[in-house]
């Protein structure tokens, strides 16, 4: 445990909770993986596979924090996980929150063509994921680091003229 601490720069056992729930995240989400690959079979496959995907997508996750740990600015590598959770908290979010959108204004695929149904539900997420974001990484006190991101986000997407 001492060596997990140290390589994760944790000073503080609550910092244990972001590992914990990086973990159980990507079990869960392995696990969903499988479901969606192997439907109805037998539950030792589909545990089999989980269990596979879990270990491929770490090493891909681990291969991405050593890529971005240099990228990001953080004070200790356990906020890389932080970050990531909120990513990931964000991405889903900004779906829950567009569809009752969509259909709140009207926009419906039978009544419009199928492409700019999914033109502007896309629109209608990346609005509320760049708020919810935001707002997301602020409850992880991470408000310094998404703010800086968006703002980079914003200039890229051509709107500088919004941050002055």
């Amino acid at each position: 445990m001492e060596t997990f601490k140290k390589t994760w720069e944790i000073q503080k056992n609550w910092q244990l909770i972001f590992p914990l729930i990086g973990v159980l995240g990507l079990i869960y989400s392995s696990y969903r993986l499988a479901n969606v690959i192997l439907k109805d079979f037998n539950i030792y496959i589909t545990i089999a596979t989980t269990a596979t995907l879990f270990y491929i997508l770490l090493k891909f996750i681990l291969f991405l924090f050593k890529k971005l740990e240099n990228k990001w600015v953080v004070d200790y590598k356990w906020e890389l996980i932080r970050i990531f959770i909120v990513f990931a908290i964000t991405g889903t979010s900004s779906l829950f929150v567009g569809r009752p959108i969509i259909k709140l204004l009207g926009i419906t695929k039978e009544n419009l063509n199928i492409t700019v149904y999914w033109v502007l539900y896309i629109i209608i997420g990346l609005i509320f994921y760049q708020i919810l974001l935001v707002c997301i990484g602020w409850l992880f006190g991470q408000f310094k680091f998404f703010w800086e991101f968006e703002k980079k986000m914003l200039r890229r997407f051509g709107l500088k003229r919004f941050l002055d």
